[in-house]
Protein backbone atom coordinates (compact mmCIF):
# COMPACT_ATOMS: atom_id res chain seq x y z
CA UNK A 1 0.00 0.00 0.00
CA UNK A 2 2.74 2.07 0.72
CA UNK A 3 4.82 1.95 -2.77
CA UNK A 4 1.65 3.54 -4.33
CA UNK A 5 1.67 6.55 -6.58
CA UNK A 6 -1.64 8.02 -4.62
CA UNK A 7 -0.84 6.86 -0.82
CA UNK A 8 -3.31 6.07 1.42
CA UNK A 9 -3.25 9.03 3.58
CA UNK A 10 -3.62 11.51 0.56
CA UNK A 11 -7.21 12.00 1.31
CA UNK A 12 -8.39 14.94 -1.05
CA UNK A 13 -6.58 13.30 -4.03
CA UNK A 14 -8.39 9.78 -3.68
CA UNK A 15 -11.94 11.42 -3.04
CA UNK A 16 -10.90 13.55 -6.16
CA UNK A 17 -9.92 10.00 -8.15
CA UNK A 18 -13.46 8.43 -6.67
CA UNK A 19 -15.75 11.59 -8.06
CA UNK A 20 -13.65 12.28 -11.04
CA UNK A 21 -13.48 8.47 -11.98
CA UNK A 22 -17.51 8.05 -11.71
CA UNK A 23 -18.13 11.69 -13.51
CA UNK A 24 -15.96 10.21 -16.10
CA UNK A 25 -17.88 6.60 -16.40
CA UNK A 26 -20.82 8.34 -16.78
CA UNK A 27 -19.53 10.55 -19.71
CA UNK A 28 -17.84 8.30 -21.54
CA UNK A 29 -21.41 5.66 -21.28
CA UNK A 30 -23.35 8.81 -22.63
CA UNK A 31 -20.39 9.93 -25.25
CA UNK A 32 -19.42 6.81 -27.05
CA UNK A 33 -21.53 4.08 -28.20
CA UNK A 34 -18.75 1.74 -27.37
CA UNK A 35 -18.90 2.75 -23.95
CA UNK A 36 -22.59 2.31 -24.13
CA UNK A 37 -22.72 -0.69 -24.65
CA UNK A 38 -19.80 -1.76 -22.26
CA UNK A 39 -21.97 0.59 -19.08
CA UNK A 40 -20.53 3.49 -17.24
CA UNK A 41 -20.90 0.68 -14.28
CA UNK A 42 -18.17 -1.87 -15.76
CA UNK A 43 -15.97 1.19 -16.84
CA UNK A 44 -15.88 2.08 -13.20
CA UNK A 45 -15.22 -0.70 -11.71
CA UNK A 46 -12.46 -1.96 -14.64
CA UNK A 47 -11.15 1.61 -14.14
CA UNK A 48 -10.59 1.51 -10.72
CA UNK A 49 -9.08 -2.27 -10.78
CA UNK A 50 -6.83 -1.19 -13.48
CA UNK A 51 -5.26 1.53 -11.34
CA UNK A 52 -5.11 -0.65 -8.47
CA UNK A 53 -3.06 -3.34 -10.26
CA UNK A 54 -0.76 -0.38 -11.40
CA UNK A 55 0.02 0.71 -8.14
CA UNK A 56 -1.23 3.87 -8.97
CA UNK A 57 -4.01 4.08 -5.61
CA UNK A 58 -3.99 1.79 -2.83
CA UNK A 59 -6.23 -0.79 -2.30
CA UNK A 60 -7.56 0.33 1.49
CA UNK A 61 -8.02 4.08 2.70
CA UNK A 62 -10.25 5.64 4.91
CA UNK A 63 -11.55 7.12 1.96
CA UNK A 64 -13.01 3.88 0.82
CA UNK A 65 -14.07 3.18 3.81
CA UNK A 66 -16.12 6.19 3.91
CA UNK A 67 -17.84 5.21 0.89
CA UNK A 68 -18.83 2.01 2.83
CA UNK A 69 -20.04 3.92 5.77
CA UNK A 70 -21.92 6.99 4.07
CA UNK A 71 -22.44 7.12 0.80
CA UNK A 72 -23.75 3.98 0.71
CA UNK A 73 -26.68 4.56 2.87
CA UNK A 74 -26.83 7.89 1.25
CA UNK A 75 -27.57 6.40 -2.10
CA UNK A 76 -30.40 3.44 -1.27
CA UNK A 77 -33.17 6.01 0.44
CA UNK A 78 -32.20 8.39 -2.80
CA UNK A 79 -32.45 5.09 -5.48
CA UNK A 80 -35.68 3.51 -3.60
CA UNK A 81 -37.96 6.59 -3.98
CA UNK A 82 -39.83 5.28 -7.10
CA UNK A 83 -39.99 1.66 -5.08
CA UNK A 84 -43.80 2.00 -4.66
CA UNK A 85 -45.05 -1.56 -3.87
CA UNK A 86 -48.24 -0.97 -5.42
CA UNK A 87 -46.71 -0.01 -8.71
CA UNK A 88 -44.07 -1.95 -8.45
CA UNK A 89 -46.55 -5.00 -8.89
CA UNK A 90 -49.41 -3.41 -11.00
CA UNK A 91 -46.39 -2.35 -13.94
CA UNK A 92 -43.80 -5.08 -13.31
CA UNK A 93 -45.65 -8.09 -12.63
CA UNK A 94 -43.58 -10.10 -15.32
CA UNK A 95 -40.55 -8.66 -14.20
CA UNK A 96 -40.85 -9.21 -11.07
CA UNK A 97 -41.64 -13.12 -11.25
CA UNK A 98 -38.35 -13.58 -13.72
CA UNK A 99 -36.43 -11.66 -10.53
CA UNK A 100 -37.62 -14.27 -8.11
CA UNK A 101 -36.52 -17.20 -10.13
CA UNK A 102 -33.65 -15.91 -10.84
CA UNK A 103 -33.51 -14.93 -6.93
CA UNK A 104 -34.21 -18.84 -6.49
CA UNK A 105 -30.85 -19.56 -8.99
CA UNK A 106 -28.84 -17.31 -6.73
CA UNK A 107 -29.98 -19.76 -3.76
CA UNK A 108 -29.83 -22.81 -5.16
CA UNK A 109 -26.02 -21.83 -6.70
CA UNK A 110 -25.13 -20.77 -2.79
CA UNK A 111 -26.37 -23.95 -1.75
CA UNK A 112 -24.61 -26.09 -3.84
CA UNK A 113 -21.37 -23.70 -3.66
CA UNK A 114 -21.54 -24.26 0.00
CA UNK A 115 -21.68 -27.99 0.36
CA UNK A 116 -19.17 -28.43 -1.83
CA UNK A 117 -16.33 -26.05 -0.69
CA UNK A 118 -17.47 -25.55 2.77
CA UNK A 119 -14.33 -27.69 4.09
CA UNK A 120 -11.65 -25.88 2.10
CA UNK A 121 -12.84 -21.88 2.83
CA UNK A 122 -12.76 -20.85 6.65
CA UNK A 123 -15.32 -18.60 7.07
CA UNK A 124 -17.30 -19.71 4.36
CA UNK A 125 -20.84 -19.58 6.06
CA UNK A 126 -20.33 -15.86 6.40
CA UNK A 127 -19.02 -15.92 2.33
CA UNK A 128 -22.27 -17.71 1.82
CA UNK A 129 -24.39 -14.94 3.12
CA UNK A 130 -22.16 -11.88 2.10
CA UNK A 131 -22.79 -12.97 -1.56
CA UNK A 132 -26.47 -14.59 -1.29
CA UNK A 133 -27.32 -10.49 -0.41
CA UNK A 134 -24.96 -9.27 -3.05
CA UNK A 135 -26.32 -11.58 -5.60
CA UNK A 136 -29.80 -10.83 -4.98
CA UNK A 137 -29.98 -6.87 -5.32
CA UNK A 138 -26.49 -6.32 -6.07
CA UNK A 139 -22.94 -5.06 -4.11
CA UNK A 140 -24.91 -2.37 -1.94
CA UNK A 141 -26.43 -5.89 0.09
CA UNK A 142 -22.54 -6.88 0.70
CA UNK A 143 -21.42 -3.92 2.84
CA UNK A 144 -24.38 -4.57 5.41
CA UNK A 145 -24.18 -8.37 5.63
CA UNK A 146 -20.17 -8.11 6.09
CA UNK A 147 -20.87 -6.44 8.59
CA UNK A 148 -23.94 -8.16 10.36
CA UNK A 149 -21.82 -11.40 10.23
CA UNK A 150 -18.37 -9.93 11.51
CA UNK A 151 -16.48 -10.99 8.85
CA UNK A 152 -12.75 -10.81 8.86
CA UNK A 153 -11.56 -7.79 6.96
CA UNK A 154 -9.33 -10.28 5.04
CA UNK A 155 -12.21 -12.24 3.69
CA UNK A 156 -14.17 -9.63 2.93
CA UNK A 157 -11.50 -8.24 0.86
CA UNK A 158 -10.71 -11.42 -0.87
CA UNK A 159 -14.52 -11.91 -1.59
CA UNK A 160 -14.68 -8.88 -2.70
CA UNK A 161 -11.59 -9.45 -5.50
CA UNK A 162 -13.28 -12.82 -6.67
CA UNK A 163 -16.95 -10.97 -6.65
CA UNK A 164 -15.73 -8.15 -8.45
CA UNK A 165 -13.65 -10.31 -10.89
CA UNK A 166 -16.55 -12.54 -11.63
CA UNK A 167 -19.07 -9.63 -11.99
CA UNK A 168 -17.01 -8.23 -14.55
CA UNK A 169 -17.19 -11.60 -16.65
CA UNK A 170 -20.55 -12.07 -16.22
CA UNK A 171 -21.60 -8.72 -17.16
CA UNK A 172 -19.84 -9.07 -20.27
CA UNK A 173 -21.66 -12.58 -20.77
CA UNK A 174 -24.93 -11.19 -20.33
CA UNK A 175 -24.17 -8.15 -22.97
CA UNK A 176 -22.96 -10.65 -25.47
CA UNK A 177 -26.06 -13.60 -24.88
CA UNK A 178 -28.27 -11.86 -27.01
CA UNK A 179 -25.92 -11.53 -30.09
CA UNK A 180 -25.63 -15.30 -30.13
CA UNK A 181 -27.52 -17.32 -32.69
CA UNK A 182 -28.03 -20.42 -30.58
CA UNK A 183 -30.27 -17.81 -27.91
CA UNK A 184 -32.12 -16.03 -30.53
CA UNK A 185 -33.11 -18.90 -32.17
CA UNK A 186 -34.88 -20.67 -28.59
CA UNK A 187 -35.76 -17.65 -27.02
CA UNK A 188 -38.17 -15.18 -28.29
CA UNK A 189 -36.50 -11.37 -28.67
CA UNK A 190 -38.96 -8.80 -29.08
CA UNK A 191 -36.76 -5.84 -28.17
CA UNK A 192 -34.01 -6.83 -30.15
CA UNK A 193 -36.05 -7.17 -33.12
CA UNK A 194 -37.35 -4.06 -33.02
CA UNK A 195 -34.43 -2.77 -32.48
CA UNK A 196 -32.76 -4.21 -35.31
CA UNK A 197 -36.28 -3.38 -37.38
CA UNK A 198 -35.85 0.41 -36.64
CA UNK A 199 -31.75 0.57 -35.91
CA UNK A 200 -30.88 4.17 -35.51
CA UNK A 201 -27.68 5.06 -34.29
CA UNK A 202 -28.63 7.36 -31.01
CA UNK A 203 -26.46 6.64 -27.95
CA UNK A 204 -29.20 5.18 -25.57
CA UNK A 205 -27.73 6.00 -22.61
CA UNK A 206 -27.47 9.52 -23.38
CA UNK A 207 -31.26 10.19 -24.05
CA UNK A 208 -32.35 8.62 -21.21
CA UNK A 209 -30.27 10.52 -18.83
CA UNK A 210 -30.53 13.70 -20.59
CA UNK A 211 -31.53 17.20 -18.82
CA UNK A 212 -34.70 17.32 -17.16
CA UNK A 213 -36.26 20.04 -15.47
CA UNK A 214 -35.00 19.94 -11.59
CA UNK A 215 -35.23 22.69 -8.80
CA UNK A 216 -32.88 23.84 -6.30
CA UNK A 217 -36.15 22.60 -3.62
CA UNK A 218 -35.96 18.81 -5.54
CA UNK A 219 -32.53 18.51 -4.43
CA UNK A 220 -32.71 20.06 -1.10
CA UNK A 221 -35.56 17.66 -0.32
CA UNK A 222 -33.97 14.59 -1.91
CA UNK A 223 -31.19 14.93 -0.24
CA UNK A 224 -32.63 16.33 3.10
CA UNK A 225 -35.39 13.27 3.12
CA UNK A 226 -32.43 11.05 2.87
CA UNK A 227 -30.36 12.08 5.34
CA UNK A 228 -33.62 11.86 7.70
CA UNK A 229 -34.32 8.37 6.23
CA UNK A 230 -30.68 7.07 7.53
CA UNK A 231 -30.53 8.72 10.26
CA UNK A 232 -33.96 7.70 11.84
CA UNK A 233 -33.55 3.77 10.32
CA UNK A 234 -29.70 3.82 11.85
CA UNK A 235 -30.55 4.96 15.77
CA UNK A 236 -34.17 2.58 15.38
CA UNK A 237 -31.60 0.00 14.55
CA UNK A 238 -29.23 0.89 17.37
CA UNK A 239 -32.22 1.09 20.15
CA UNK A 240 -33.42 -2.28 18.99
CA UNK A 241 -30.49 -3.79 19.09
CA UNK A 242 -29.59 -2.68 22.36
CA UNK A 243 -33.13 -3.64 24.14
CA UNK A 244 -33.07 -7.04 22.51
CA UNK A 245 -32.04 -9.88 24.29
CA UNK A 246 -28.64 -11.60 22.60
CA UNK A 247 -26.12 -14.43 23.78
CA UNK A 248 -26.71 -16.99 26.03
CA UNK A 249 -29.90 -15.23 27.18
CA UNK A 250 -31.11 -15.28 23.42
CA UNK A 251 -33.39 -18.02 21.47
CA UNK A 252 -33.69 -18.70 17.95
CA UNK A 253 -36.24 -16.36 17.77
CA UNK A 254 -34.30 -13.60 19.61
CA UNK A 255 -31.37 -14.27 17.31
CA UNK A 256 -33.72 -13.75 14.27
CA UNK A 257 -35.38 -10.55 15.63
CA UNK A 258 -32.02 -9.29 16.58
CA UNK A 259 -30.54 -9.88 12.86
CA UNK A 260 -33.63 -8.41 11.39
CA UNK A 261 -34.85 -5.44 13.24
CA UNK A 262 -31.06 -4.58 14.76
CA UNK A 263 -29.82 -4.22 11.15
CA UNK A 264 -29.48 -0.94 10.09
CA UNK A 265 -29.56 -1.51 6.43
CA UNK A 266 -32.36 -3.72 6.86
CA UNK A 267 -34.23 -1.37 8.70
CA UNK A 268 -33.29 1.03 5.88
CA UNK A 269 -34.85 -0.18 3.17
CA UNK A 270 -37.73 -1.20 4.78
CA UNK A 271 -38.45 1.82 6.20
CA UNK A 272 -37.77 3.72 2.86
CA UNK A 273 -40.16 1.31 0.82
CA UNK A 274 -42.91 1.67 3.76
CA UNK A 275 -42.62 5.90 3.50
CA UNK A 276 -42.44 5.75 -0.32
CA UNK A 277 -45.22 3.64 -0.34
CA UNK A 278 -47.52 5.40 2.12
CA UNK A 279 -46.09 8.72 0.66
CA UNK A 280 -46.10 8.04 -2.90
CA UNK A 281 -47.19 11.53 -3.70
CA UNK A 282 -44.69 13.30 -1.93
CA UNK A 283 -41.74 11.20 -3.36
CA UNK A 284 -42.78 10.56 -7.39
CA UNK A 285 -43.00 14.84 -7.22
CA UNK A 286 -39.28 14.91 -6.06
CA UNK A 287 -37.10 15.25 -8.89
CA UNK A 288 -33.64 14.29 -9.03
CA UNK A 289 -33.11 11.23 -6.90
CA UNK A 290 -32.44 9.11 -9.19
CA UNK A 291 -29.37 10.97 -10.83
CA UNK A 292 -28.05 11.77 -7.53
CA UNK A 293 -28.31 7.98 -6.65
CA UNK A 294 -27.23 7.06 -9.71
CA UNK A 295 -23.84 8.96 -9.04
CA UNK A 296 -23.24 7.85 -5.49
CA UNK A 297 -23.69 4.08 -6.65
CA UNK A 298 -21.03 4.73 -9.36
CA UNK A 299 -18.45 6.02 -7.29
CA UNK A 300 -19.65 2.84 -5.22
CA UNK A 301 -18.66 0.54 -8.26
CA UNK A 302 -15.29 2.68 -8.49
CA UNK A 303 -14.59 1.48 -4.78
CA UNK A 304 -15.66 -2.13 -5.39
CA UNK A 305 -12.68 -2.32 -8.05
CA UNK A 306 -10.13 -1.40 -6.10
CA UNK A 307 -9.47 -4.32 -4.04
CA UNK A 308 -9.73 -6.76 -7.35
CA UNK A 309 -5.79 -7.60 -6.97
CA UNK A 310 -5.38 -10.53 -9.65
CA UNK A 311 -2.23 -11.39 -7.99
CA UNK A 312 -4.43 -11.94 -5.10
CA UNK A 313 -6.55 -13.78 -6.83
CA UNK A 314 -4.04 -16.29 -7.94
CA UNK A 315 -2.07 -16.85 -4.55
CA UNK A 316 -5.14 -16.28 -1.89
CA UNK A 317 -8.79 -16.28 -3.42
CA UNK A 318 -8.43 -18.85 -6.40
CA UNK A 319 -11.15 -21.61 -4.03
CA UNK A 320 -13.40 -18.01 -3.27
CA UNK A 321 -13.01 -17.04 -7.30
CA UNK A 322 -14.27 -21.28 -7.65
CA UNK A 323 -17.26 -20.51 -5.03
CA UNK A 324 -19.14 -17.36 -6.66
CA UNK A 325 -18.63 -18.85 -10.20
CA UNK A 326 -20.87 -21.58 -9.11
CA UNK A 327 -23.02 -18.84 -7.46
CA UNK A 328 -23.30 -17.17 -11.29
CA UNK A 329 -23.48 -20.38 -13.73
CA UNK A 330 -26.46 -22.21 -11.55
CA UNK A 331 -28.13 -18.64 -11.53
CA UNK A 332 -28.11 -17.83 -15.13
CA UNK A 333 -28.54 -21.96 -15.69
CA UNK A 334 -32.15 -21.55 -13.73
CA UNK A 335 -32.92 -18.17 -15.22
CA UNK A 336 -32.61 -19.01 -18.61
CA UNK A 337 -34.66 -22.78 -18.19
CA UNK A 338 -37.39 -21.43 -15.38
CA UNK A 339 -37.48 -18.32 -18.54
CA UNK A 340 -37.69 -20.86 -21.60
CA UNK A 341 -40.66 -23.24 -19.10
CA UNK A 342 -42.52 -19.87 -17.88
CA UNK A 343 -42.27 -18.08 -21.74
CA UNK A 344 -40.46 -15.12 -20.52
CA UNK A 345 -38.81 -12.69 -23.15
CA UNK A 346 -34.79 -13.28 -23.61
CA UNK A 347 -34.28 -9.63 -22.71
CA UNK A 348 -36.52 -10.36 -19.24
CA UNK A 349 -34.45 -13.59 -18.57
CA UNK A 350 -30.81 -11.27 -18.70
CA UNK A 351 -32.07 -8.21 -17.03
CA UNK A 352 -33.71 -9.89 -13.97
CA UNK A 353 -30.27 -11.64 -13.67
CA UNK A 354 -28.19 -8.76 -13.95
CA UNK A 355 -30.88 -7.72 -11.16
CA UNK A 356 -30.01 -9.88 -9.12
CA UNK A 357 -26.18 -10.38 -9.47
CA UNK A 358 -25.16 -6.23 -10.09
CA UNK A 359 -28.27 -4.85 -8.60
CA UNK A 360 -30.83 -2.35 -9.60
CA UNK A 361 -28.31 0.25 -11.15
CA UNK A 362 -26.23 -2.35 -13.49
CA UNK A 363 -29.76 -3.76 -14.61
CA UNK A 364 -30.86 -0.48 -15.91
CA UNK A 365 -28.07 0.64 -17.09
CA UNK A 366 -27.87 -2.85 -19.14
CA UNK A 367 -31.39 -2.13 -20.35
CA UNK A 368 -30.78 1.72 -21.32
CA UNK A 369 -27.85 0.69 -23.35
CA UNK A 370 -29.32 -2.05 -25.33
CA UNK A 371 -32.19 0.61 -25.89
CA UNK A 372 -34.70 -1.81 -24.30
CA UNK A 373 -36.55 1.25 -23.34
CA UNK A 374 -40.15 -0.30 -22.34
CA UNK A 375 -37.93 -2.35 -19.81
CA UNK A 376 -35.86 0.06 -17.98
CA UNK A 377 -38.07 1.82 -15.11
CA UNK A 378 -39.85 -2.02 -14.71
CA UNK A 379 -36.65 -3.53 -14.09
CA UNK A 380 -35.11 -0.38 -11.63
CA UNK A 381 -38.49 -0.99 -9.83
CA UNK A 382 -37.97 -4.59 -9.33
CA UNK A 383 -34.45 -4.70 -8.56
CA UNK A 384 -34.95 -2.04 -5.95
CA UNK A 385 -36.74 -4.82 -4.11
CA UNK A 386 -33.33 -6.64 -4.16
CA UNK A 387 -32.29 -4.48 -1.47
CA UNK A 388 -34.58 -5.85 1.15
CA UNK A 389 -35.06 -9.38 -0.36
CA UNK A 390 -31.46 -9.83 -0.52
CA UNK A 391 -30.26 -8.85 2.81
CA UNK A 392 -33.28 -11.21 4.38
CA UNK A 393 -32.25 -14.34 2.21
CA UNK A 394 -28.92 -13.72 3.08
CA UNK A 395 -29.49 -13.69 6.83
CA UNK A 396 -31.47 -16.75 6.60
CA UNK A 397 -28.51 -18.74 4.90
CA UNK A 398 -25.74 -17.21 7.09
CA UNK A 399 -27.79 -18.18 10.57
CA UNK A 400 -28.57 -21.50 8.34
CA UNK A 401 -24.83 -22.11 7.37
CA UNK A 402 -23.58 -22.06 10.45
CA UNK A 403 -24.82 -24.47 12.04
CA UNK A 404 -22.87 -27.14 9.72
CA UNK A 405 -19.70 -25.59 10.74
Amino acid sequence: MDNTLIKADDIWLLWAFLAGWAAVSIYLEQKYKWASKISGAIIALLGAMLLANLKIIPTESVVYDTVWGYVIPLAIPLLLYQANIVKIIKESGRLLIMFFFSSAGTVAGVIIAFFLLKDYIPGLEKVAAMMTGSYIGGGVNFAALSTKFEAPGELVSATVVADNMMMAIYFFVLILIPTLPFFRKHYKTPYVDELEKNHTGENKAAAYWKGKEISLKDIALSIGTAFALVAISFKLAEVFGNIIPSGENANFFFVLLKGTLGDKYLVLTTLTILAVSIFSRYFENLKGAQEIGTYLIYMFFVVIGVPASISLIIHQAPLLLAFVAILVVVNLAVSLLLGKVFRFNLEEIILASNANVGGPTTAAAMAISKGWTQLIVPILLVGTLGYIVGNYAGSAIGYWFSSFL
